[in-house]
């Protein structure tokens, strides 16, 4: 990750489907000072992942970004987000089913509700998208990090399938579409 001084970090959480995938998504971003794959939303203390995979604690797959807003915004992050998985399809994410996959945004302060909420506004006038924007905004919550065996992933596995399949093709998207945001380390 890039090294950044520590008063200038900021904090935004999204949910768009399974973390392995966003997390490796995200931290290929110059001014990305950490990503960490957790669970946010639901309703039992600190969840594990067989529980959160049941569906059944409300929780959502997300990341904690923790970025440096002089290098990289809120709104260039939302970019990235929306851009990378598909924002109109309910609690899914292509083979991935269910609320733990959900579109989410969990914003930490106001600024970030008015520039998502403003944004998607701006994607649902411009039709980006063939179908309606189903993404949430909410107030986050707690944030309980993922077990360990989930951090990294997609780093610490590439010749796995998964990454091979669904991950390679968001990064070569990222690449395409976003190659001046990357940063030179992992990007």
């Amino acid at each position: 990750m890039n090294k950044q001084n520590q008063d200038n970090i900021e904090v935004a959480i999204f949910a768009n489907g399974c973390f392995w995938c966003t997390e490796a998504v995200f931290q290929r971003l110059n001014g990305v000072h950490s990503v960490l794959p957790g669970y946010i939303g639901g309703h039992i203390k600190n969840p594990a992942y067989r529980e959160v995979c049941s569906g059944r604690t409300g929780h959502a797959e997300g990341i904690k970004i923790e970025f440096d807003p002089t290098i990289i915004s809120f709104q260039e992050l939302l970019e990235v987000f929306f851009a990378t998985h598909d924002p109109t399809t309910l609690n899914r994410q292509g083979n991935d089913v269910g609320t733990q996959y959900r579109s989410e945004v969990f914003y930490t302060n106001e600024g970030q509700k008015e520039i998502t909420d403003q944004y998607i506004r701006l994607l649902q006038k411009e039709q980006v998208f063939p179908n309606p924007i189903v993404t949430a905004v909410s107030e986050a919550g707690t944030f309980y990090l993922a077990e360990e065996d989930h951090h990294n992933y997609y780093n610490d596995n590439k010749l796995q399938p998964y990454c091979q399949f669904i991950i390679n093709p968001k990064l070569k998207k990222l690449q395409t579409y976003f190659a001046d945001k990357l940063n030179t380390v992992k990007g």
